[in-house]
């Protein structure tokens, strides 16, 4: 039965509550925006593009640069620096380390800097010097060994270092 309101003669519409109302409501902004999105995703690009080396050709042997440096640990545990022999061990590599300052010294004082390092007079020489380092182990060397020539290596100033595995199929 319709209620009176008290003091006017017409009746009263009774309010219609709904028991599950939802408590999160989207505003329509954001209805608009998911709208939106949800036609334009189609259209973005769905292709990924890369960029490999070509394959060398056979009889082309590549030159390596003179300024390459590759620690060479040897299955006896031994280290190489290049054609350098007698460079320590896996346990004592400071041999290694202490020619390796020397070599980044003699290449700050001939100025020997990275390639992409050539034209960036805004940092300073010491960032710009060449002081890549390759270690170059087998695969039979457990992994802290590495890490131990790496932390030497490190040490001496070598930024950034690389690894290679022999026998690569």
């Amino acid at each position: 039965m319709p209620g009176r309101c008290p003091g006017v003669g017409t009746p009263t519409v009774p309010v219609l509550v709904l028991p599950h109302e939802p408590h999160f409501k989207l505003p329509p902004q954001f209805l608009v925006m998911l709208i939106i999105f949800m036609v334009a995703a189609p259209l973005k690009p769905s292709r990924f593009a890369t960029k490999l080396p070509s394959q060398p050709e056979q009889d082309q042997k590549p030159v390596p640069n003179i300024d390459t440096l590759v620690v060479t640990i040897e299955s006896d545990r031994t280290l190489k620096l290049n054609a350098l022999s007698d460079m320590g061990t896996v346990d004592d590599p400071s041999k290694l380390s202490t020619k390796l300052v020397s070599l980044f010294q003699e290449r700050t004082k001939n100025h020997v800097y990275r390639d992409e390092m050539l034209s960036r007079l805004d940092l300073p020489e010491e960032m710009r010097i060449q002081k890549t380092v390759f270690i170059k182990a087998p695969r039979g060397i457990p992994y802290g060994e590495v890490v131990r020539v790496m932390d030497g290596v490190k040490g001496a100033g070598a930024d950034p270092i690389g690894l290679q595995l022999d026998d690569l199929t």
